[in-house]
């Protein structure tokens, strides 16, 4: 069965591509690094044959000042040679140092280009090791690419060619041994390579399991689970320890290989070496030659120890590259348009026949054939049970996803047809699931307006019922959230993040179940505030409590994806049993509530009695 394109991953072709769009203003540093180092192999190979001459001249009885120029050439070579590796050392570490740099800011920025649709095929957690572990593996395998890689095959060439310079035949050694090094070198980054793969996946899991430990850690030690978590995370551990154990005692094998390989050369050349000088008295091959050749072997076969350490870095980095490359090459679903709208007349919503998937393989639909019009000015509740498709619904009018099939319009435009950050700015959205970022409060509130003033801020949070809270933290609007914002209470967080949409005066208003953790007297003056504050706004408020919706100029009651129900309050009593239903059920909780509270009271009644009657009777 043959592979789909998908499933074979991405060519080298396209990797390399991908990545080197992001050396950019390193791209000299990255040029000059080979050149410099084909410098500092032509002084390591130009000095053992100048060793060679001056054994020979040691040999044929010269004096010391004929020695002394091979002296001063030999010294050169080596200051040169030390030079050229101090330059390749500072242009390499700038080049790859810069391309980390630069692939985590291209990550980084692909991902914040992302629809919500993009986001769902990649965890935070895989996001993380991608930018940190995987970017990593990259830079160091550049490192070696740019340096090693040229250095090594350029040094095993000269090597070789300098060998049969030296001693003619005798070098057939190398020739032989290079290409058994290289086949056994091949076959064990052959076997390596699926395991590095499946090595990352497993680097995702461990990632996941420390963020959710991190972000539940409250749930964690409420329910005692520390000792369940520390196990699972161990799990995932052993298991990413056991996979790259199992690469490197496979890797471990280049060592010994290369080992027998220098051994056994050595012993060749030494064993023949020793006996055509001895045999032909020099004159085939001189000790000069001989150690000239020994030495040049050594540099070919720890060259070729160095190109198996590269390709062991390479075939690491291949896996890595590919994962940054997923994310570098993944399209946004959602993209401005040609040419952009950036005018909005009102903000009337009409959702026309909307039909809505996640994605184009679901069998699912979150939305069936939603037409809802809504004026602008009005406010409209929305009702329905769990998994009804509340936040989809409203979150296909800020297009964080796109339609199925049919429309939404905003001021009577497609909202695919507006540019982007327009059409946010224009329709606030307050989350389910309320983000504080860490800062002071004012950075905070200021995601809505970068240029809000402070009396702006004040005025935003008094309709939102968070001035009075502000007040009593220390330092006030200079208060710092903690990451996440778990130094306020969930109704605090949510009465910031209200506070914040309230800065951009959108045309469009969306609460999404934000007002859940306040009490209903503070949810009402909130209510009360959106009015006076945006009255030609759209509101558009999510709630479970029908009095945080009744109120509403209409009400909207969605059932799986459907429309169930749309009118005012009382129409709603009379034609919808979910929203008849859920009225009763909470006013009957409520009733219930007082009526326990009046009891309790009558039940206090007789002794306050009995008291006075004592006290008259006194």
């Amino acid at each position: 069965m043959k592979k789909t394109k998908e499933e074979k991953g991405l060519s080298g072709r396209e990797i390399v591509h991908a990545i080197g769009k992001s050396i950019r203003e390193f791209r000299g540093a990255s040029i000059a690094t080979p050149i410099i180092v084909s410098g500092e192999v032509v002084m390591e190979v130009a000095i053992p044959f100048v060793t060679a001459q001056l054994i020979n001249s040691i040999q044929a009885g010269a004096s010391l000042p004929q020695l002394l120029p091979y002296a001063g050439i030999l010294v050169a070579m080596a200051l040169a040679s030390l030079a050229f590796g101090i330059g390749a050392g500072v242009t390499c570490s700038q080049a790859s140092c810069g391309l980390a740099m630069n692939l985590r800011h291209d990550v980084f920025a692909a991902v914040q280009r992302f629809s919500f649709a993009n986001i769902d095929q990649f965890s935070s957690s895989s996001l993380v090791t991608r930018l940190t572990t995987d970017i990593t593996n990259v830079q160091l395998a550049y490192m070696m690419i740019i340096r090693t890689a040229i250095r090594c095959p350029f040094l095993l060439l000269a090597g070789i060619v300098m060998a049969f310079i030296m001693a003619g035949p005798l070098a057939l050694v190398f020739v032989i041994i290079v290409p058994i090094l290289g086949f056994g070198l091949y076959k064990v980054v052959r076997t390596v390579h699926p395991i590095f793969r499946s090595v990352f996946h497993k680097y995702d899991a461990l990632n996941e399991s420390i963020e959710e430990n991190v972000t539940g850690m409250r749930d964690v030690k409420s329910y005692v689970r520390q000792d369940y978590e520390k196990e699972k995370f161990g799990r995932a551990a052993q298991d990413v320890c056991a996979d790259f154990t199992r690469a490197e005692k496979i890797l471990a094998l280049n060592s010994p290989m290369m080992n027998f390989a220098v051994y056994t050369v050595f012993a060749v050349t030494l064993q023949f070496g020793s006996y055509l000088i001895i045999s032909s008295q020099g004159s085939l091959l001189n000790v000069g030659q001989l150690s000239a050749l020994t030495t040049y072997g050594f540099m070919i076969l720890m060259a070729l120890m160095m190109v198996s350490m590269v390709f062991a870095m390479i075939t690491m980095a291949q896996e890595s590259a590919e994962r940054i490359c997923e994310v570098l090459m993944t399209e946004p679903t959602i993209k401005n348009p040609a040419h952009p709208e950036t005018e909005m007349v009102d903000g009337s919503i009409d959702f026309d026949n909307v039909t809505f998937k996640y994605s184009e393989k679901a069998e699912h639909r979150a939305l069936a054939e939603i037409d809802l019009h809504i004026k602008s000015g009005e406010t409209i509740g929305i009702m329905g049970g769990t998994g009804s498709a509340k936040t989809s619904l409203v979150n296909l009018i800020s297009r964080l996803y796109d339609v199925t099939e049919g429309s939404v319009k905003v001021g009577g435009v497609d909202v695919r047809d507006y540019d982007l950050e327009f059409l946010r700015n224009n329709v606030a959205v307050v989350l389910q699931k309320n983000v504080l970022f860490s800062g002071t409060i004012k950075e905070n509130l200021r995601w809505g307006n970068a240029d809000a003033t402070y009396d702006e801020l004040v005025e935003v949070c008094k309709l939102a019922q968070a001035d009075e809270f502000i007040q009593q933290l220390p330092k006030k609007y200079d208060y710092y959230i903690e990451q996440g914002g778990t130094n306020v209470s969930g109704g605090q967080k949510q009465r910031l993040c209200i506070a914040r949409a309230l800065l951009k005066h959108p045309k469009v208003l969306i609460l999404d179940d934000s007002t859940s953790a306040v009490d209903t007297k503070t949810d009402a003056l909130i209510r009360e505030g959106l009015k006076t504050y945006l009255p030609e706004a759209t509101k558009i408020i999510i709630a479970q409590r029908v009095s945080s919706v009744q109120d509403a100029d209409r009400i909207l009651v969605l059932d799986n994806g459907h429309v169930a129900g749309l009118g005012t309050h009382e129409e709603l009593l009379e034609s919808c049993p979910f929203y008849r239903d859920t009225y009763l059920a909470q006013n009957r909780t409520s009733q219930d509530a007082e009526k326990k509270d009046a009891d309790e009271k009558d039940a206090a009644l007789p002794a306050s009695a009995a008291k006075g009657g004592e006290a008259n009777g006194r």
